[in-house]
């Protein structure tokens, strides 16, 4: 199967965190050894957010429950290039009037 693309914008308020994983060997002198963890060790997590009618929620719903958490998909985050992110959960919320937020967090990832 083809790896699906994302399509949806998110929220102005996006945010990132990311994490930039590495192994240390800390000495008796103060002194530390420090190397980046594997070949991919900056780990990019966004924290997303869509607010719609009932409809648009429920595609973006569909989408990332397609996926089941591990399956991968591309999607273009803010001033990064295109890449491969998962979305492990998600939060929904109703405000009323037939308006919806869904939220999630999209995990990068390196392998489809």
């Amino acid at each position: 199967m083809a790896t699906e693309t994302f399509e949806w914008c998110p929220r102005i308020t996006s945010q990132v965190d990311i994490t930039l994983r590495t192994r240390k060997a800390q000495f008796g002198d103060a002194y530390a050894q420090v190397a980046g963890d594997g070949i991919n060790p900056k780990l990019p997590q966004w924290s997303v957010s869509f607010t719609g009618d009932e409809d648009y929620i429920l595609a973006i719903k569909a989408f990332i429950e397609r996926h089941g958490g591990w399956k991968s998909f591309r999607w273009k985050p803010p001033l990064e290039p295109e890449g491969l992110y998962r979305a492990e959960t998600l939060q929904l919320s109703s405000h009323g009037n037939n308006i919806h937020t869904l939220s999630s967090t999209f995990i990068q990832a390196y392998h489809p």
